[in-house]
């Protein structure tokens, strides 16, 4: 009897324990899902008047058994880079030549960019040049990020954006790790697999818990004294084969760029304050709307596009990922009132190189074409190493058409204020010359104009199985996904 005494006085003194535990973890999760976001986070620009944008595209397609790849967007980085003369801003989620298959001969993009800064900062030792990333080109802190350590060392201001201020996008693992294991530091030595290259530097234990928060600083723009960029793609070597977007634009907007990365850099304590820029004097004008956007900004920008879309307007998306709930409501109510939805989307088969199951698009395209009967067109882009990388839309009207492109994906984590990312809306009439060529894109690519680009839906859609649904659909729920 004594001892059934003790025993039910631990289990309670237990369970007052475990319930202090539970309301502080279940609190920690409430707070870091509503908190006030950062100062001059999820930042809209005014709107500005323009004639001038400049559209770049990477495509790579197959025929043959050949790849043929066509860049311009490093090529044009390259350009800008050799025409400043007052400053350089760079941010850029990724920059690393780690490679699972050195046979393939990626394209050298991170080597090309660093040599490029360092001959500049050679020639211009006073010029401001900062170069903003992310901690995954580090293993979150688990070894050394070789190409940005070799812009600090030849003098040039290199910023990991801290991300703990951030919004937690992995709840429930995300409340877990707060409780202890931020605390931690690395937890051991460098000796586990590291999960992005086969033979990469190991990871250490601190680094890969941190990884599972799966927060990113995912933009990449250029910015210069001349014009700025907005793209959506990395200067990551095993990503040279991808197809990717940027567009290029000029004026006072540039200020907005520019206190957009001061915020990110703002997040840390480096202390680093980004050059001054001072427009042009007189007042921009031009046939064409810009205005530029981060984080859950760029959401309500895709949603008022997407409902003004009326009966024959034609809506367009180029996408890596799609999959948050409004954009796909917003879209299944767009095909239902007559605009002709068109989109081109990656199949999600490979992401690092590793094999991927086809999520979150293909459960995504097999609900949009139930909930409109079939009247949503999808083709997949016929991928191989590379990923089908932009994430533009396009909306094109009787006299008028909008693009809004950038780093964003369509997913929740990318659009709720979760991961930081920069996207750019440009409204213009439909023969504007960046109107033109973005439709000529989407058409090129549809209609497989000079290659063979993408495939019909059901090239994927057949494979689609009930166990793939069921994964995406617990995934999304509990918010324990990559998008």
């Amino acid at each position: 009897m004594t001892f059934f005494k003790h025993f039910v006085r631990w289990l309670r003194r237990l369970g007052v324990v475990v319930l202090v535990i539970l309301t502080f973890y279940f609190t920690l999760m409430a707070y870091h899902q509503l908190k006030p976001l950062p100062p001059g986070i999820s930042h809209t620009s005014p709107v500005y008047q323009t004639d001038n944008v400049g559209f770049f595209r990477d495509l790579t397609h197959h025929a043959n058994d050949e790849r043929h790849v066509d860049q311009e967007i490093f090529d044009q980085v390259e350009r800008m880079i050799e025409l400043a003369d007052d400053f350089i801003v760079i941010d850029n989620f990724m920059v690393n030549g780690l490679v699972n298959d050195p046979s393939e001969d990626y394209p050298p993009l991170s080597d090309n960019l660093v040599d490029q800064l360092v001959r500049k900062r050679d020639a211009n030792p006073d010029m401001p040049i900062v170069f903003i990333s992310d901690a995954i080109n580090s293993g979150y802190g688990s070894y050394p990020a070789e190409w940005l350590d070799r812009l600090r060392d030849n003098d040039i201001d290199v910023v990991i954006s801290n991300l703990t201020p951030l919004r937690d996008s992995t709840p429930l693992y995300s409340s877990f790790w707060r409780m202890g294991p931020q605390w931690l530091g690395d937890l051991g030595g460098e000796w586990w697999e590291n999960p992005f290259v086969d033979g990469g530097p190991k990871f250490n234990l601190g680094g890969y818990l941190d990884m599972f928060n799966i927060k990113a600083n995912h933009r990449k723009v250029v910015i210069t004294e001349r014009t700025a960029l907005v793209a959506s793609a990395n200067a990551h070597d095993e990503s040279g084969f991808h197809e990717n977007v940027a567009f290029e634009i000029e004026g006072t907007i540039i200020n907005d760029l520019l206190r957009a990365e001061q915020a990110v850099i703002d997040l840390g304590n480096s202390g680093i304050q980004l050059p001054s820029y001072t427009p042009p004097e007189e007042p921009a004008t031009g046939e064409l709307s810009l205005q530029y956007t981060t984080e859950r900004q760029t959401l309500y920008n895709v949603l008022t596009t997407i409902e003004s879309a009326g009966e024959e307007d034609e809506l367009w998306l180029a996408m890596y990922y799609l999959a948050d709930r409004e954009v796909v409501d917003a879209l299944t109510e767009a095909s239902q009132r007559g605009v002709q939805v068109s989109l081109i989307l990656d199949p999600n088969k490979k992401a690092f190189g590793r094999e991927k199951i086809g999520l979150p698009n293909r459960p995504v395209v097999e609900e949009l074409m139930e909930d409109t009967d079939g009247e949503i067109r999808v083709r997949w882009y016929d991928v191989e190493l590379e990923q089908f990388h932009p994430k533009m839309m396009l909306l094109r009207q009787a006299n008028q058409s909008t693009i809004i492109s950038g780093s964003t994906n369509f997913t929740s984590r990318n659009l709720d204020n979760y991961n930081l990312e920069a996207s750019l809306m440009i409204s213009g009439p439909n023969d504007a010359d960046v109107m033109r060529e973005v439709d000529e894109y989407f058409l090129r690519l549809w209609h497989n104009e000079g290659g063979d680009y993408t495939l019909e839906a059901e090239e994927y859609q057949n494979t689609l199985s009930e166990w793939q649904r069921v994964v995406y659909g617990v995934q999304a729920y509990l918010k324990l996904t990559t998008y």
